[in-house]
């Protein structure tokens, strides 16, 4: 798994819950309070499979049906991802809570130890495991998965070394059915890696870097369901029941993701044509809450929403003119719009690594020295040599200071914020031009990195924040779409990569980011948010659910 899967800012709302990370305990539709409470609860109407009816098409919507496949190569986002558990392997599930445990229809054992101060892993894996091309699920595929993400070779363009740079081998155990992972020495998250595999035959550069793309492979998949269809042009993919799964079978008849905009989305689902839509925005929860046989559920969310700055643009190359940036825009404002009408409230972000509902996590944001501060943001602009002219907006050399934010898609939350930044920028003199996109075209804005300002959102699909600092940071992490950071920086993150206990790992990644946040400003997170979900009430096991990845098959409608 990988922390970080991107995503369009606001379409966090309605799309870090479209996946198995949106999955918790008990329905509900009591209204939010706050972060740390909701944090302890968890809503998807749990049920027990006797108590589904067996069949039925559980349709749900996102904003792209994105390009490539492969969740392991660096253009992958979070619609890939959730995608993909469809129709492959998931080895680890979590519980809602975040601890880690074995699918048993893919390991029959999986044990951890320390030996001679190395971290060994050993994964025996179900004999019945097999690929839909009749390949056994062997020790091949942690292999193919351990090399294709180490980071040793750079044919591969992979989202992220994090984890697998620290295995020394990985080795057939007492048969081809067991695979043993030895790290370099200790390793602080082992339950964050292998819980997605690749098949061995997209072991090959070219075909994992290229040959997923608009092409699900099905072939190379395993699990309860396998792809039935495929349309490109109108962004659709249909799954059904994989006759060559050997586990339960899937409580579904078809399972269908469709890329629609939020205003179609949401009417979608009023429509009675999808079956779950999120709602964590006051527009979109007015227009469901009246609903008759719907259900909101909620939980805290493991997301983040950020501002990222492109430090490659000309007039954002100066450290300076990012801070100032960062420092003129109220991030109290950008909540408020994003949680009116919502009765939430939570403490304004600090880190990228935790969330302020986990153990361990700290304000590093703060710590840095950041806070609003327009008189400043004024200050370090006349220090970098930008000048305000009679029109208010600054220059230099000529040229005017102005940004193209690039805003995805037409939900009025996001449409909101864009305009609030703007207007906020403008006060210190920084002219903000809005390009609106599709959200077709999110992936193409993220990977061709067509802004000079934009709002992001990624969701973590472990709580494992401080394994995947360097997806975040590094200077040279694919995912780093800021541009921002040194190869000074990237030792520093490497050094604390390797501390093998937990908490100690900690402590020292917060001294870290906060030094990090002081020296780069080239992402700035505004909001984490609630998870708030309407589903139909008779959807079982699915919802709002922190960290809850589970069984696909355990999908579906009570009877």
């Amino acid at each position: 798994m990988k922390l970080t899967r991107w995503v369009a800012s606001a379409a966090v709302t309605a799309v870090a819950v479209t996946g198995l990370a949106a999955c918790g305990s008990s329905g509900g539709d009591g209204a939010s309070t706050n972060s740390t409470e909701l944090s302890k609860s968890y809503q998807i109407n749990e049920q027990p499979r006797d108590a589904l009816a067996q069949g039925g098409t559980f349709t749900t919507a996102v904003p792209e049906i994105s390009a490539q496949f492969n969740p392991f190569q660096a253009d992958g986002t979070l619609y890939t991802s959730n995608v993909w558990r469809w129709y492959n392997p998931q080895v680890i599930l979590f519980k809602p809570d975040g601890t880690a445990y074995a699918d048993p229809d893919y390991l029959s054992g999986y044990e951890k130890k320390e030996e001679g101060g190395k971290t060994v892993v050993t994964y025996t894996i179900n004999p019945k495991a097999t690929y839909n091309d009749g390949t056994p699920i062997d020790w091949k595929s942690f292999e193919a998965t351990w090399k294709a993400n180490n980071g040793t070779d750079e044919a591969y363009q992979v989202s992220s070394t994090d984890g697998y740079s620290q295995i020394e081998s990985v080795k057939q155990g007492s048969d081809d059915r067991q695979a043993v992972v030895t790290f370099k020495g200790t390793y602080a998250w082992v339950d964050g890696l292998f819980n997605f595999l690749l098949n061995p035959e997209a072991l090959d550069a070219d075909t994992f870097n290229k040959g997923y793309i608009n092409t699900p492979h099905a072939e190379w998949g395993a699990g309860p369901y396998t792809v039935d269809s495929f349309d490109k042009k109108n962004g659709t993919i249909t799954f059904v029941p994989n006759p060559k799964w050997w586990g339960d079978k899937g409580m579904l008849d078809k399972r269908v993701f469709l890329a629609l905009e939020s205003t179609a989305e949401i009417n979608a689902f009023k429509a009675g044509q999808i079956d779950a839509v999120g709602v964590a925005s006051k527009d979109r929860l007015a227009q469901v809450k009246d609903m008759q046989d719907i259900d909101i559920r909620r939980s805290a969310r493991p997301s983040q929403n950020l501002l990222t700055l492109n430090a490659t643009s000309p007039q954002l190359t100066d450290l300076k003119v990012r801070q100032a940036i960062f420092t003129g825009i109220d991030r109290s404002v950008l909540a408020k719009i994003a949680f009116n009408g919502l009765d939430y409230s939570e403490p304004e972000p600090g880190s990228f690594a935790l969330y302020p509902f986990q153990p361990g996590y700290q304000d590093n944001l703060a710590a840095s020295g950041y806070k609003f501060d327009p008189a400043k943001a004024n200050q370090l602009l006349d220090e970098a040599g930008w000048a305000k002219g009679s029109d208010g907006i600054r220059a230099k050399d000529g040229k005017p200071l102005t940004l193209d934010y690039a805003v995805i898609g037409d939900d009025p939350t996001t449409q909101a914020e864009a305009k609030a930044t703007v207007s906020m920028l403008k006060e210190i003199g920084v002219d903000v031009k809005i390009d609106q996109h599709p959200s077709s075209e999110f992936s193409d804005v993220f990977t061709k990195k067509q802004f000079d300002l934009f709002g992001l959102g990624f969701s973590s699909s472990d709580p494992f924040g401080f394994a995947y600092f360097c997806q975040i940071w590094c200077s040279n992490s694919p995912l780093n779409v800021s541009g921002t950071g040194t190869k000074e920086m990237d030792a520093e993150i490497a050094k604390v990569a390797k501390i093998g206990d937990p908490q100690q790992q900690i402590e020292e990644g917060n001294k870290l980011e906060t030094k990090i946040f002081g020296e780069t400003y080239g992402i700035l997170p505004t909001t984490n948010g609630p998870s708030i979900i309407a589903t139909k009430k008779n959807l079982a096991n699915y919802g709002a659910g922190l960290f809850y990845i589970g069984r696909i098959e355990d999908i579906g409608f009570t009877k």
